[in-house]
């Protein structure tokens, strides 16, 4: 993939009254081919980048040219950049690594030649990359989340659903297990039902916590071979430890997840934060806004985010509403939500 230099016209003359300084960009791929992988079915890609940028992205062959506000269209160059970079490694095109190069774009600050220099560590959003996967993060507080986990040995990620907190500390945890760094992922949830009673359940122990660890064995399922995941949980590589089991135990090589955090007590948190053995991490995921705990019971996540700020190791991410990447219409119902709490309660009319 190449820039036409004689296509890529930026307006340096000082601005009039009544004139808005616009670019011109072309950018040519290797082949039609590669092209129509960029550019998507029926351009669809191209049509979501004028959506998202604001500018004009018209594709000729193998050729796409882009007109706009100059900032905006260097985003564009940037974001194509990206795609072509992917489909050169043989990694499809969804719409959500789109929306994350033109995150990364816009955590980059300007791309302009000339430039102030940017800093190393903003050059490029973190990545997962396991036999399976290769995922990049979607958006700077993914980003963070990702360093968070390479850096600290304990990392806790608050947020609403559908901002990857879950999936992506099981994505790193295959990571670190296939790089050899651990030796066995070990996966705990609290079993509390979301306002409903499911009363007994038949089975054996991994049978019985099944339903509560499905979101977890289908993040595993993304990352690993099925033969992968039915062989490390007949091996002990991948272990369903139920919360109320963990007492007494000390991991060791071993990557522990917590996750519905928000569901567990102030005694279970402690406890299984005193788990952790020699060369192991462990990662809590939860959302304060969905505690299934009886009424008046302290979640032992807000607790534990409280006593262990500043504690040396240990890491804090925070998602927000503008966070969610797993469907336009989650992160309108989550704001929606939020803006409904936040409104102040009018009295009823007498």
């Amino acid at each position: 993939m190449r820039t036409d230099d004689t296509a890529a016209r930026f307006l340096k003359e000082p601005r009039k009254a009544g004139l808005v300084e616009s670019a011109d960009v072309r950018l040519s791929f290797a082949d039609n081919r590669v092209a129509g992988l960029v550019f998507g079915h029926f351009d669809q890609n191209l049509a979501h980048l004028e959506r998202r940028l604001g500018i004009q992205a018209v594709a000729n062959g193998n050729q796409v040219t882009l007109k706009g506000a100059p900032e905006q269209t260097e985003h564009a160059r940037f974001v194509l950049e990206k795609l072509n970079e992917r489909i050169r490694t043989g990694l499809i095109i969804q719409k959500g690594d789109i929306d994350g190069a033109i995150e990364e774009a816009f955590a980059q600050g300007t791309l302009f030649p000339g430039a102030a220099s940017v800093s190393p560590e903003r050059l490029a959003f973190d990545e997962i990359i396991t036999r399976r996967k290769r995922v990049k993060a979607r958006n700077a507080a993914q980003h963070l989340y990702l360093k968070a986990l390479k850096e600290h040995e304990l990392v806790f990620a608050e947020g609403p659903a559908g901002t990857g907190k879950t999936w992506l500390a099981v994505g790193y945890a295959v990571q670190l297990i296939e790089q050899g760094q651990v030796e066995r992922l070990i996966l705990s949830r609290p079993a509390v039902e979301a306002g409903e009673r499911l009363g007994f359940l038949p089975g054996d122990m991994r049978e019985k916590v099944d339903p509560y660890l499905r979101p977890i064995y289908d993040a595993l399922y993304d990352f690993m071979e099925a033969r992968h995941v039915e062989r490390g949980l007949q091996t002990g590589m991948i272990e369903i430890a139920p919360l109320a089991f963990m007492r007494g135990r000390t991991l060791t090589n071993a990557v522990v997840l917590l996750d519905e955090a928000q569901n567990t007590t102030s005694m279970q948190m402690k406890m299984v934060l005193t788990r952790l053995g020699e060369g192991s991490r462990m990662i809590v995921t939860g959302d304060p806004s969905q505690i299934d705990l009886p009424s008046g019971q302290k979640s032992g996540l807000n607790e534990a985010v409280r006593i262990l700020a500043g504690v040396e190791g240990v890491s804090r991410v925070r998602f927000g509403e503008a966070d969610v990447v797993r469907h336009d219409l989650v992160r309108r119902i989550v704001s929606a939500y939020d803006r409904d709490t936040a409104a102040p309660v009018e009295p009823p009319r007498s």
